[in-house]
């Protein structure tokens, strides 16, 4: 129970006695003014919610970031907000700069300019504090392969601080989430590419974290696979968390992302609900229009002639 100065100094008069509370003593300060939320909590159930307003801090806000790649910006000064809660979807083509700005909101890579903060912690200033409310999945993450899966799940999860019975009981739940099998009692190495991207995601998920930031998490997944992925990042949002995430698969964006962004040559040319973005297109014939990538050319015109 939380005491207030007031109480506080009132329960110190107490002890003293009444002869000492009475003679001349400086009475307590003012109790400070109730907030909604005190008012909301002492009231029970004669406060409606809309008594209290609450807008849940974002989970993610990038303001101005740019990064450059000798001289050649690979992220232009983009701003995004990522709500609390949501299933955020990151497009566009190779090159656009999506792994880069992944990179730098999980802290894998330094902005050159601007600003990341993780449910209002600064990535740069308090890196550890940003990476303890995260999960991530890198493109390309080296790992520790020689390990079995259900050792890398071990070690994952002791960097983390978790206790054995809790990784052991996590690790369990996730083996009947992903349908990991085999793959925690083998080498990481000797897995399959689908197999070891989901046991990557299972890592992620291991210290349940309140951001999820994945680069490609369905690449070299089969269909039966991406399903039960999917289906686990929906509980996961359901509940309360965020996910952030990166693809080429229109449809798959269009069906599980709540608001996507569309990057391209660094900088964000479209964002907000699937609606907003796609308008009256499909989200695919939206992308391609963004992109530029609708320009018929009339290059390799040598592949159209006979060799006969």
């Amino acid at each position: 129970m939380t005491i207030t100065s007031g109480e506080k100094g009132a329960s110190q008069r107490d002890e003293r006695g009444p002869a000492q509370a009475g003679h001349g003593l400086t009475p307590a300060p003012p109790k400070p003014p109730e907030s909604a939320q005190d008012a909301a909590h002492r009231l029970g159930n004669d406060a409606s919610p809309s008594d209290v307003p609450h807008t849940p801090a974002p989970a993610l806000e990038l303001r101005g970031v740019v990064k450059t790649y000798g001289g050649e910006p690979a992220v232009a000064g983009i701003d995004l907000t990522v709500p609390t809660g949501s299933f955020y979807g990151l497009v566009g083509p190779n090159g656009a700069g999506k792994t880069t700005t992944l990179s730098m909101i999980s802290g894998l890579l330094r902005p050159d300019r601007g600003e990341i903060a993780v449910f209002g912690a600064d990535v740069r200033a308090d890196p550890r504090a940003a990476k303890r409310l995260m999960g991530v999945l890198p493109d390309r993450l080296r790992t520790f392969d020689r390990l079995t899966g259900r050792q890398l799940l071990h070690y994952v999860g002791s960097l983390r601080g978790l206790k054995t019975t809790t990784i052991r009981e996590r690790s369990d739940e996730l083996d009947d989430a992903f349908d990991l099998g085999p793959a925690l009692g083998r080498a990481v190495s000797d897995c399959s590419t689908g197999m070891t991207k989901k046991l990557l995601l299972a890592c992620a998920m291991l210290h349940a974290p309140r951001l999820l930031v994945l680069d490609e998490p369905f690449e070299s997944v089969d269909p039966v696979s991406s399903q039960k992925v999917l289906d686990v990042l929906q509980t996961y949002v359901d509940g309360g968390g965020t996910v952030v995430l990166s693809g080429h698969s229109m449809a798959l964006i269009e069906t599980m992302c709540s608001r996507i962004s569309v990057l391209v040559t660094g900088q964000v040319l479209a964002e907000g609900t699937v609606d907003e973005v796609r308008g009256e297109m499909t989200l695919e014939q939206r992308f391609i229009d963004l992109s530029g990538g609708g320009d018929e050319g009339g290059a390799l015109e040598w592949l159209h002639t006979s060799s006969s």
